[in-house]
């Protein structure tokens, strides 16, 4: 006898076999018993949730001898002949193959004849979308007024296609995805009854590449088990059929990213492709992970919204304090933007390596985020005690000495000028704009949301409620960079200092905004910070 694949073996037979569907099952059921049967019904959603099943369930529940509770008996000579698909009264037509006019006139013609047995006769066209215009139309007097014993169930998995005059006359369900630990109950329920040996996590991944559908995971196990033919199913097993790559894999790769170990990135790629995994998966798989360490900073109940081991967990939470929210979703942007082109490249190997090079490589990006990681990145290093040095500072000995010509020449220049006095000080806020354009664009971003009080004497005071901004633009390099950029803008020695303060002290205080003081819009404000680093 032939093999029959596990999702034909196990398709449900009763209502009671339907997993997932219960907001519809109870419905149908309901309408059965009270004898409110509709004419036509339309069942939407993803693939592989019940659609077709329910429907042919349905059409031996009306016509059943022996109905009990809404259910068909499953023993009747009406049950069986459905069952096996011998029955007059129950027609399915795939709309994809015969979608047009001349089908549905077929069929029009056909709803004139009352059933030879049974009470109905049920018309099931899956992915009734794919009917042309015409199609639509012809079917549409037929479905507004049929005969008292005709049913139409129309399955579709795009809804949207369907016009609005078809959609108005029919009874709309919408089938659910199927949740995980769903998926994974009724296959451990198979499982048992085949009498075969599985982990639980093997299925429960099953489950989770399934994406909702029975009909998947039940295809997916199918494969796992032909692969391992006659051996236990355990997780590695699955990973191995599946392309998939291992939770820990995607730790040890977020390890290297985090570090900014490029080399190491490569090299770990290069691991995932010797053991044979698909590199598509990889991409769309480790976005997955991404987004599960993004959730756990965000989120103070995760363990409610990951389905996911305490271990697993307890690893992501280790490895989120690490790494900055705005990090993580650079990432994701990169490897989002791999996973649309990944389809279609000629080089898919060479895709990856490159979304994982811009990845450890901030300063190859234009955009504002990469900036603020450099930023980030050269705190770190400035707080270790390294000098980041690139190779434009490398500098001969000449050039050593005119750099020190010139600093003797700047501090000769600053005795000459005047300090400021108390009235000078209003004038730094009037040209703040051109002191902003005079510092470098780092130092600007953070200075734009500063507030500032006149101090004593020549003394300018710049209040932060960010303590970043603070620890950045409070150093000795930072402060004489603006004090520079004032004396070139108002001919006057200003003496800076820098305060952090919460928000609701600084507002006691009456400390100005500088955004505030000028009238800068949004977009002024913005052309600061566009300007390339």
């Amino acid at each position: 006898m032939s093999y029959t694949a596990l999702y034909r073996k196990f398709r449900p037979d009763a209502f009671g076999d339907v997993k997932g569907q219960e907001h519809i099952v109870t419905t149908l059921q309901n309408q059965i018993n009270a004898g409110r049967i509709g004419h036509a019904y339309l069942f939407c959603g993803t693939r592989g949730t019940g659609k077709t099943s329910i429907a042919k369930i349905f059409a031996k529940a009306v016509n059943c001898e022996n109905p009990s509770e809404g259910s068909p008996c499953g023993t009747c000579a009406s049950c069986r002949a459905i069952s096996q698909g011998a029955s007059m009264n129950v027609i399915e037509i795939d709309a994809a193959s015969n979608n047009g006019v001349d089908n549905i006139r077929e069929i029009r013609d056909e709803v004139q004849y009352s059933p030879t047995e049974g009470k109905y006769k049920v018309y099931i066209i899956d992915e009734v979308h794919m009917l042309s215009i015409g199609a639509f139309n012809a079917l549409l007097k037929t479905l507004e007024e049929p005969p008292s014993y005709v049913i139409f169930i129309l399955a579709t998995t795009e809804s949207h296609k369907i016009p609005i005059t078809i959609l108005s006359r029919c009874q709309r369900y919408d089938f659910r995805r199927i949740t995980v630990d769903t998926i994974a109950g009724r296959l451990q329920e198979l499982m048992d009854k085949e009498e075969l040996e599985t982990q639980e996590s093997a299925l429960r991944f099953i489950a989770k590449k399934a994406d909702g559908s029975m009909r998947d995971a039940l295809s997916l196990l199918d494969q796992c088990l032909a692969f391992h033919m006659g051996k236990p199913l355990t997780y590695e097993n699955v990973l191995d059929v599946l392309g998939a790559v291992d939770t820990e894999v995607f730790y040890e790769m977020m390890e290297l990213l985090i570090q900014g170990d490029c080399v190491g990135c490569i090299h770990k790629l290069e691991e995932i492709m010797e053991s044979g995994k698909e590199l598509g998966q990889f991409v769309s798989d480790f976005i997955w992970y991404m987004r599960n360490l993004m959730l756990v900073q965000v989120s103070d109940d995760v363990d409610e919204i990951l389905d996911m081991s305490k271990e697993n967990i307890a690893g992501l939470k280790q490895q989120a304090r690490l790494v900055d929210t705005n990090t993580i979703m650079r990432y994701i942007r990169i490897f989002s933007d791999l996973s649309n082109q990944i389809k279609y490249a000629a080089s898919k190997r060479v895709l990856v390596e490159t979304g994982l090079i811009r990845m450890t490589r901030p300063a190859m990006e234009q955009d504002l985020s990469s900036a603020l990681e450099r930023i980030s990145m050269l705190e770190k290093k400035w707080e270790q005690g390294v000098t980041v040095r690139s190779s434009e500072d490398r500098v001969s000995h000449a050039d050593l000495k005119e750099q020190v010509f010139r600093e003797e020449l700047e501090e000769e220049k600053k005795k000459s000028v005047p300090k400021a006095v108390p009235e000078d000080l209003q004038e730094v806020k009037n040209n703040w704009r051109g002191i902003l354009r005079k510092v470098s664009p780092t130092i600007r971003i953070y200075l734009k949301d500063a507030m500032t009080v006149v101090g004593t004497e020549n003394h300018f005071r710049l209040v932060f409620h960010n303590e970043q901004a603070f620890q950045f633009v409070n150093r000795i390099e930072k402060i004489q960079e603006i004090e520079q950029a004032i004396v070139e803008v108002i001919k006057k020695q200003v003496q800076i200092e820098v305060q952090c303060m919460e928000v609701e002290e600084a507002a006691k205080a009456d400390f100005t905004k500088i955004e505030d003081v000028l009238h800068l819009d949004n977009l002024e404000i913005e052309d600061f910070s566009k300007e390339e680093f």
